[in-house]
């Protein structure tokens, strides 16, 4: 038996006031690629996730050699750099919703209020996996009629037992 020094926890972030950055596959996959190089690193194990077109929601651990604050740090950091890099590379234009003139930083894309739960039971943890498959088949979004259906997701891993994310661990395992 594994003894952790982290439980599991249901993460969201939230881009900046809530605009869609997320929409297109594009930026969707610089979250994808973030969350394989933190697994392939050992930085985290990753039971769910889903990405929306605003927010993202994980189901996480973080691994015993490393704190939330740094694997939490590291995928906001990297993942603002490349939406930077990519939206200043096709225009101007779209970079300018992100512009804040902070002190510490000229854009930002991702709110200050990450939230973090952890997750003590079981019941706790399959309550917010099947809230993260289901996000995109609510009514107001509208990405998909089944779980399963929505590429985005972990939830063809649980339903189906596929996936092309090989990173993606099962919570159980």
């Amino acid at each position: 038996m594994q003894l952790y020094n982290h439980h599991v926890e249901f993460f969201t972030a939230t881009i900046l006031r809530w605009q869609h950055l997320l929409a297109t596959d594009t930026y969707k996959q610089i979250i994808i690629d973030s969350l394989g190089w933190l697994s392939r690193e050992d930085r985290c194990a990753i039971y769910g996730f889903v990405i929306m077109p605003n927010h993202i929601h994980l189901l996480w651990r973080i691994s015993n050699n490393h704190g939330r604050p740094e694997v939490q740090g590291a995928l906001l950091r990297y993942t603002a750099h490349q939406f930077k890099r990519r939206l200043a590379q096709e225009s101007s234009k779209k970079l300018a919703p992100y512009f804040v003139a902070e002190r510490d930083r000229l854009y930002q894309f991702w709110q200050h209020d990450s939230l973090v739960k952890e997750c003590w039971s079981e019941p706790f943890l399959l309550q917010k996996l099947t809230y993260i498959h289901n996000n995109p088949c609510q009514p107001h979004w509208n990405l998909a009629q089944l779980p399963e259906e929505y590429k985005w997701s972990s939830a063809h891993f649980y339903l189906k037992g596929q996936t092309e994310f090989n990173w993606l661990k099962h919570y159980a395992a």
